[in-house]
């Protein structure tokens, strides 16, 4: 009998990926379809993971997730806790927390969350990013 990892081995074995290697080098779409390759074979995998279902939409200057609660969510049991590169929801009622990658990184302490009595609105900041540029001295040896 064979074990969980063969049966996913040769089932990737019978899939074709898409045309095109240089989508193979962006690393975003290849999470992506790995994530979508698993949720379409393994259920049950997908949701123990915490995926999610949200919303991402992202401006210049920053990230925004709509995450559906529902119009009878608790709002008194719910924690979000925003990182650098991702949220976490607890208390939905499910043993793991929902976890939701941000397609950038971001400055958690702009966190700013609204519920409208359905969907919770997160909004953060963009982390700038910082070029630094350093003159070298040039000595000769």
């Amino acid at each position: 009998m064979e074990t969980e990892w063969e049966e996913l081995e040769r089932w990737m074995e019978n899939q074709r990926l898409p045309k095109g290697f240089e989508r193979m080098q962006q690393p975003d779409w290849i999470d992506a379809y790995v994530r979508n390759m698993i949720a379409k074979a393994l259920p049950a995998a997908a949701s123990a993971a915490g995926k999610v279902t949200a919303d991402i939409a992202e401006t210049k200057l920053s990230v925004t997730v709509k995450f559906p609660l529902g119009e009878n969510a608790d709002l008194d049991r719910i924690r979000l806790v925003a990182m650098e590169d991702r949220i976490k929801l607890s208390g939905l009622g499910e043993n793991n927390p929902a976890t939701i990658r941000l397609p950038k990184l971001v400055l958690p302490h702009t966190c700013d969350a609204h519920y409208d009595g359905a969907v919770l609105t997160v909004r953060l900041r963009k982390r700038p990013t910082r070029k630094i540029a350093v003159t070298a001295v040039i000595r000769t040896v």
